[in-house]
């Protein structure tokens, strides 16, 4: 089965043919200088927004400094935000008063956090889930819903609460390091659709034997 066409705004078509408007492939639905998101992605509302850069991320700005960056097929739910590092506050000095915020001459260019938020690939990151200024999620990992991120999340780890902790891992230490090697996300879409079934089924085996450039057994 082929993959959805990546270049779609709305790749979901309901049984009626009409287009599901309440997801979206970010790449399509996103025109912001500071927020990336690779082929794939996505994310869905229910009371899906027009402006979805400003729904996800609402302290980013064309003008920060930082950057948001989200790898390919990663899938986004209902009601998670990014809070970026244009929301945190300075706290050197004795009050953490904005007081530059408030100045139009001054307003760009102060910004006490520039730490970028980056996002794996094939992250899965629940409902209502909170991703603090300067996260870095692994690739394949699971945020549960409504945990709070800051910090380093390892590959295909799963972490929930407040603050966010690793509850387990997806697999063991060396299928994650031959899927960290494969770098499926990044094969062509035809070979992706043919991987279907080991991608879905957890068979390792069957995926390694689908990467380009591998030689089959003589």
């Amino acid at each position: 089965m082929p993959l959805p066409d990546p270049n779609r705004r709305y790749p979901i078509t309901l049984p009626d043919g009409s287009d599901h408007e309440g997801t979206v492939f970010l790449s399509q639905a996103i025109d912001h200088p500071r927020f990336q998101a690779g082929a794939y992605s996505y994310a869905s509302d229910f009371d899906a927004p027009e402006d979805w850069a400003a729904r996800l991320a609402p302290y980013l700005f064309p003008f920060s400094e930082e950057n948001l960056v989200l790898g390919k097929f990663c899938q986004i739910a209902h009601g998670v935000r990014f809070i970026t590092s244009s929301a945190n506050h300075a706290m050197s000095g004795l009050s953490c008063f904005p007081f530059p915020v408030f100045d139009p001459d001054h307003m760009t260019g102060f910004q006490p956090d520039v730490r970028d938020t980056v996002i794996g690939n094939d992250v899965w990151i629940g409902y209502g889930a909170l991703i603090l200024p300067g996260a870095r999620v692994g690739n394949g990992a699971v945020i549960g819903a409504g945990a709070v991120v800051r910090g380093s999340v390892p590959p295909y780890a799963i972490v929930t609460g407040n603050p966010a902790e690793v509850r387990k891992f997806r697999f063991g230490q060396d299928v994650i390091d031959r899927l960290e090697a494969l770098q499926w996300w990044d094969w062509p879409a035809e070979v992706i659709a043919q991987a279907e079934a080991p991608l879905m089924s957890g068979d390792i085996a069957a995926l390694e034997s689908l990467a380009p450039g591998r030689k089959s057994p003589t």
